[in-house]
């Protein structure tokens, strides 16, 4: 038998031998598996994640599922605390109002029940929130403050529809607004940067919801 026909076959076994040993299938060249590029449903999210307002944490944010105008407080409240809600509940993220909004927040940084990432959110904080809802209540001159913050914010409220963003921020506004002598001016601004809808803008300018 020629032998360089027997060296060839003995290298071609190796090296079949090597890739089903590395699991390596020559079908899988070429396809995409970045973690970014998948959907999450379920608010449990095991990627590292970009820095809020970049680019890269947009192009992830924008395909994820987990927030959504049918996602209710009791759901969130099975939640474990290491779950993240994210993306937005209606429109589709743009990436210049995304930006904008992330700027805005950075002033409250200093203040723990406030989201860096309007579309980022973590269920620890969001069930913390919830909670606030739940057990604060306002006295009659601080329900003032609430109700005309509701009247002035972009959306008519905390949220543009009465899902877990609106309870939750709810919460956090009976937070600020008891704890922290809030006016109706400042948590309406907060809303309008923690606006989680998605779009150009929210209601008040125009924003595509």
């Amino acid at each position: 038998m020629n032998k360089s026909f027997i060296y060839i076959t003995a290298a071609l076994l190796v090296v079949i031998s090597f890739l089903m040993n590395s699991n390596i299938s020559i079908f899988d060249f070429g396809r995409n598996s970045a973690p970014n590029a998948s959907l999450s449903n379920t608010g449990v999210v095991g990627t590292v994640q970009a820095a809020a307002g970049s680019e890269e944490q947009y192009q992830y944010l924008s395909v994820q599922r987990s927030s959504s105008c049918g996602l209710q407080s009791a759901t969130v409240a099975t939640y474990s605390d290491d779950q993240q809600i994210q993306g937005s509940c209606c429109s589709q993220m743009d990436l210049h109002r995304y930006q904008e909004q992330v700027e805005g927040l950075k002033k409250y940084s200093g203040i723990d029940t406030i989201p860096k990432d309007p579309y980022d959110i973590s269920a620890l904080l969001a069930k913390r929130l919830l909670d606030y809802q739940k057990n604060i209540t306002l006295t009659t001159e601080q329900q003032v403050i609430y109700d005309e913050a509701t009247e002035i914010a972009g959306e008519g409220g905390p949220c543009c529809c009465k899902c877990w963003r609106w309870h939750a921020f709810e919460g956090q506004a009976k937070y600020l607004i008891t704890e922290l002598g809030w006016t109706a001016e400042q948590v309406a601004e907060l809303w309008d940067l923690e606006d989680g809808c998605g779009g150009t803008g929210h209601s008040g300018e125009g924003g595509g919801h």
